[in-house]
C-alpha cells in the first residue's frame, strides 16, 4: 500500500510512529511542513522535519518532544554569554550538528529536498520524508503590541511569546511563488490513501495546502483526517490560538469545516465529538490520545481502515452519484476554509 501523509510538529511525528507500526509493509511518503523553517546564528533550521526525522529516528527528546534526546547547551551558552541574539530560541549542541550539515549542503547548491534525503540516510526513518517545497516560505504573525503593529517570524510568536499576544493575521510569505518539491505531487499521483494527522490544521496541514498544486492534487484522492482537537480543546500545544487568528473556532467540527469536503473523505474524532457531521464525508468516533506508540498505530489502523473502505465504496460506484451509505449527509456544507487565510504583506521574521 502506499500511503501520503502530510505533517509537522509533535503530533504528526508521533502519528507518524504509529503510522509505520500500523502499516510496516507499505510505502509511506510525509510531506513535511517548512513554513515553521527559521535562519538562526546563520544557520537554516527545519523545526518540523527534524522532529519528523528525529521521532522516526529513534533520537528525540520524548520528554519535549522536540530536540536531541541527552542533549547538552554549552554552544546555545557561550551565545549567550557574548550578547548573542535571539537567546530565546534553544538549539541544542548535537541539534547544531544537522543545521550546520544542511546549511553548508544549501550553501554548495543543493536543494532542500535532497538534503533532507541525504540526512535522513542517517537517521532511517522508515519513511521517504520531503520538504513540501524547496522554495523559500516562511510563516509570519501580524501581532500589535508595546511595539505597535508589526509583522513577526512565527517561531518569535510561538517560542518567545507562547502565542499570548494576539494573532492577527498568519500568512506564509512566498507562498505566492513556491512550487511542491520534487516527488511531492508524484507521490500524491500514486498514494492509495492520504492521511492527515493530527498537526495544526494552521500552520502545519495548513501551510502545506498553500502550496500551488497541492491541495487539488489531493482533492483527486481519498483523504481522512485525524482531529487535533478533542473535547473543544487541542491535544497538545496551541492551536486554539492559530485557529482564532483566523476566524475559526476551536472544535472538531470546525476544523473539519476548515479542511472541507473537497478535500476529506472521512474524518476520525474523539468520542467527545461523535456529533461532529458534513455532508460528504464519513465521520467515525473513537479515543483519539496518543498516550504511546500502540495507541498511536491504534488510530492509524483507523484511519487506514476508512481510508480502505471509502476508496472501495468509490471504485464500485465509479460513474454513478456516491453511495449515500458511505457517507455522514449534512445539509449546507460551509464554503471551502482556504479562503479564510489573509495575506499580510509585510515581512520580519518549535513546536507544537
Amino acid at each position: 500500500m502506499r500511503i501520503v501523509s502530510l505533517a509537522g510538529g509533535i503530533g504528526g511525528a508521533r502519528f507518524l510512529r504509529g503510522l509505520r507500526a500500523a502499516a510496516p509493509d507499505s510505502e509511506i511518503t510525509v510531506i513535511g511542513n517548512t513554513g515553521d523553517d527559521i535562519v538562526l546564528y546563520g544557520l537554516q533550521v527545519c523545526p518540523d522535519l527534524d522532529t519528523v526525522m528525529y521521532t522516526l529516528g529513534d533520537g528525540i527528546d520524548e520528554e519535549q518532544g522536540w530536540g536531541r534526546r541527552d542533549e547538552s547547551h554549552a554552544v546555545k551558552e557561550e551565545l549567550a554569554a557574548y550578547g548573542v541574539e535571539p537567546q530565546w530560541f534553544g538549539l541544542g549542541d548535537r541539534d547544531f550538528a544537522t543545521h550546520i550539515v544542511r546549511t553548508q549542503m544549501l550553501r554548495t547548491g543543493y536543494p532542500l529536498s535532497a538534503v533532507t534525503e541525504a540526512l535522513c540516510a542517517r537517521w532511517e526513518p522508515g519513511v521517504r520524508l520531503i520538504p513540501m517545497t524547496d522554495d523559500r516560505v516562511e510563516t509570519h504573525v501580524v501581532v500589535s503590541d508595546e511595539q505597535g503593529r508589526r509583522a513577526i517570524h512565527f517561531q518569535e510568536w510561538w517560542v518567545r511569546m507562547r502565542a499570548s499576544v494576539p494573532a492577527e493575521r498568519i500568512v506564509l510569505v512566498g507562498a505566492d511563488e513556491a512550487r511542491p518539491a520534487p516527488g511531492v505531487l508524484e507521490a500524491v499521483a500514486e498514494a492509495d490513501a492520504v492521511i492527515l494527522p493530527p498537526s495544526n490544521p494552521v500552520v502545519s496541514i495548513g501551510t502545506i495546502l498553500q502550496i500551488k498544486g497541492i491541495r487539488e492534487a489531493l482533492e483527486g484522492k481519498t483523504v481522512v483526517g485525524v482531529s487535533p482537537i478533542v473535547g473543544g480543546a487541542p491535544v497538545r500545544g496551541m492551536a486554539d490560538a492559530c485557529l482564532t487568528a483566523i476566524g475559526v473556532e476551536t472544535t472538531a467540527q470546525a476544523v473539519l469545516e476548515l479542511y472541507g469536503s473537497p478535500l476529506l473523505d472521512g474524518w476520525l474524532v474523539a468520542e467527545e465529538d461523535a456529533g461532529v457531521r458534513l455532508d460528504g464525508v464519513r465521520v467515525e468516533a473513537r479515543p483519539l490520545i496518543m498516550h504511546d506508540v500502540e495507541a498511536a498505530a491504534a488510530i492509524a489502523r483507523a484511519a487506514l481502515d476508512m481510508a480502505t473502505g471509502l476508496a472501495a465504496s468509490r471504485g464500485r460506484a465509479a460513474g454513478a452519484p456516491d453511495d449515500a451509505g458511505t457517507r455522514d449527509e449534512v445539509a449546507g456544507a460551509p464554503d471551502d476554509a482556504g479562503a479564510r487565510s489573509e495575506a499580510a504583506g509585510t515581512r520580519d521574521e518549535e513546536e507544537r
